[in-house]
């Protein structure tokens, strides 16, 4: 619900096209679970995309990936 929110946020702030944006990644509790959060920020702090994953690993990671980059049109600086 989380990401679904921030994503609802991000929609009609500008376009996102063509933005240089980097990744940041945090762990926290949601609904009493451990989940990792990813971020994309542009470089000028605002939310590119969101993604929350019970796993941090390389399939979690290229799923966001893709995700921002299919918004963005580029990948990450």
């Amino acid at each position: 619900m989380l990401a679904d929110e921030l994503r609802r946020r991000r929609h009609g702030k500008g376009g996102t096209r063509r933005r240089r944006w980097h990744v940041d990644e945090t762990y926290l509790k949601v609904g009493g679970r451990w989940t990792y959060l990813y971020r994309a920020i542009d470089r000028n702090g605002n939310l590119v995309d969101a993604m929350l994953s019970e796993h941090r690993d390389m399939a979690a990671a290229q799923a966001f990936f893709r995700s921002a980059k299919s918004l963005t049109g580029q990948v990450p600086d």
